[in-house]
């Protein structure tokens, strides 16, 4: 029984055009190392303007609406992309597919523009704050809390093991906006990394790398147009 994938005259056209480009524009040491803990700040730098030329021919968020700054290409395009770079050393992804798809679904037309457009269009890199020290990825024991101070929130909290944090620009975080209730009391919003009060410290190995970190947040002061849907469903904006 033949379980390969059969393609059309036009989709392996269209691998050959990937092909052609990684062969063209990928030298050998800009490709994505087998252990990650070996990408280095160069290559990142690298990666970080090639994100960018790769949304512009619609390559990177090939599926995502045009009108956002996606590819507007069909899954099977996306298929074959994917596995191009995964045999071309292109590192993933520099944004979470989480929380590009909460902001799609869940974002204001104001959020989409102003934080899912420079994410598709690889302008600006960004993490999840997902998981804590205390509490894994429990979000009902967040300890992270958010506080209304007039038309900010001042945000107190800890995560750790964030892989290449000390890089990005932005972080989307569930944060705790009301301790009376573990479920609904969670809220999701974004966060500047260059916000006063947001500190990054990378976690060196035993190996001597760094690719993970931790941040603290102390009294950072987000605005309160950046929490995405209403206050109290980053429960289900997360799950």
């Amino acid at each position: 029984m033949n379980f390969t994938t059969p393609y059309t005259e036009e989709q392996q056209a269209f691998r050959a055009e990937v092909q052609a480009w990684l062969q063209a524009n990928v030298p050998d040491d800009m490709r994505e190392p087998i252990d990650p803990e070996n990408f280095s700040k160069e290559q990142y730098l690298f990666w970080r303007e090639k994100h960018q030329e790769l949304a512009a021919k619609g390559w990177l968020y090939p599926t995502y609406p045009t009108e956002y700054g996606g590819g507007g290409l069909t899954g099977d395009h996306e298929t074959i992309l994917q596995e191009e770079f995964y045999k071309g050393g292109v590192p993933r992804s520099p944004n979470s597919d989480i929380v590009l798809a909460a902001l799609l679904v869940w974002g204001t037309e104001e959020q989409k523009e102003q934080f899912l457009r420079p994410m598709l269009t690889g302008e600006y890199n960004s993490w999840q704050k997902f998981t804590e020290p205390q509490s894994g990825a429990d979000l009902a024991n967040y300890q992270s809390t958010a506080v209304r101070d007039g038309d900010d929130w001042i945000l107190n909290g800890q995560k750790t093991w964030t892989s290449g944090g000390q890089w990005a620009d932005k972080c989307f975080a569930i944060v705790r906006t009301d301790k009376s209730d573990k479920h609904k009391g969670i809220s999701f919003m974004q966060i500047d990394m260059d916000t006063p009060g947001v500190e990054v410290r990378p976690i060196t190995m035993i190996s001597g790398t760094s690719p993970f970190c931790e941040t603290f947040f102390t009294d950072v002061k987000v605005p309160k147009e950046n929490l995405v849907g209403e206050e109290g469903q980053g429960w289900t904006i997360g799950k």
